[in-house]
């Protein structure tokens, strides 16, 4: 029995449909599982009888440099907990990207855990070529706190201690390029943040993370001071890109506007991605990150120096 003219146009184009549809969901899938090694757990450090570790995933194509992440949230993080697709096109580029997990606070505070990401990337530049990467050529991702712990790095990261008996604290804690989302760089002046008291106190739901005298305004004018990358903002802040949402309500878009006003007093390089409507992540950030790729191309590769 032959069907009538218009159901075999519809079942031709559904069919259509369906064939488009599974070749971008096998794309999709492809692109966000690039082929590479990982090698977990390796020991940075101690803090409070924990081990501090680091995973490291190196794609099948490497192109001889490496991108430390900041795996936190909320100043929290937890062991292998990263997920290669979500840096892939990263690793698709030929990057080895160094995921850095810490003790979550309040267990630590966040003065120790700003501490120990220097100390993780002394131990990658320790252990760099052992990787294949260049030591001298590193980049540094992540969002929120991961954003900020980034900046941590940008403005307070500096030279080794030449006679330490570690040879990892011999190493430098600088980074040549940052690329990350959202970042909280100013915690004495939180503005319209849900986070803020409006007592010129530390962000509501991280007292404890700052320590037993956070509470005490005086001490804590010293603490957010120290830990706010804004008032280190120098000539040596690497070229820097922050994609940040004008919704979002947790960490304001003031955050990144007024640290790059800061970095442009300094002569720095400070790009400023608005996304509109985004509030604290917003569903194509995966896509944003072929940008953060981009950016790390531009200042890492030697041959774009």
């Amino acid at each position: 029995m032959k069907l009538p003219r218009l159901v075999r146009v519809t079942l031709k184009i559904i069919g259509v449909v369906v064939l488009a549809i599974i070749i971008f969901v096998a794309s999709a899938w492809i692109y966000f599982h690039p082929s590479f090694e990982r090698t977990n757990g390796l020991v940075y450090g101690q803090r409070q009888g924990h081990d501090l570790t680091v995973d490291v995933v190196r794609p099948s194509k490497p192109n001889g440099l490496g991108v430390v992440l900041m795996v936190s949230g909320g100043w929290k993080s937890g062991a292998g907990s990263f997920r290669p697709w979500m840096m892939s096109p990263l690793l698709r580029r030929g990057y080895t990207v160094f995921a850095v997990y810490h003790i979550s606070q309040p267990e630590v505070t966040v003065m120790d855990i700003a501490a120990d990401m220097q100390r993780a990337v002394r131990y990658i530049r320790h252990h760099a070529k052992e990787h294949g990467v260049d030591p001298g050529r590193l980049g540094v991702t992540g969002g929120s706190s991961g954003g900020h712990l980034s900046l941590m790095l940008a403005t307070r990261g500096g030279p080794g201690i030449p006679d330490a008996t570690d040879p990892v604290d011999t190493e430098s804690s600088t980074v040549q390029a940052v690329a990350i989302f959202y970042p909280v760089t100013d915690l004495l002046n939180l503005g319209k943040s849900t986070e803020n008291l409006g007592d010129g106190g530390p962000p509501k739901s991280f007292v404890k993370g700052f320590g037993p005298e956070a509470t005490n305004l005086a001490v804590w004018k010293v603490i957010g001071r120290e830990m706010s990358p804004i008032f280190f903002v120098n000539s040596n802040l690497p070229p820097t890109l922050i994609y940040h949402g004008d919704a979002d309500t947790l960490v304001p878009l003031d955050q990144s506007q007024r640290f790059q006003v800061e970095a442009e007093k300094a002569g720095r390089t400070v790009k400023l991605i608005v996304h509109p409507g985004g509030k604290h992540g917003w569903l194509s950030m995966l896509w944003d990150i072929r940008q953060f790729a981009n950016w790390f191309d531009q200042y890492l590769l030697p041959s774009k120096n």
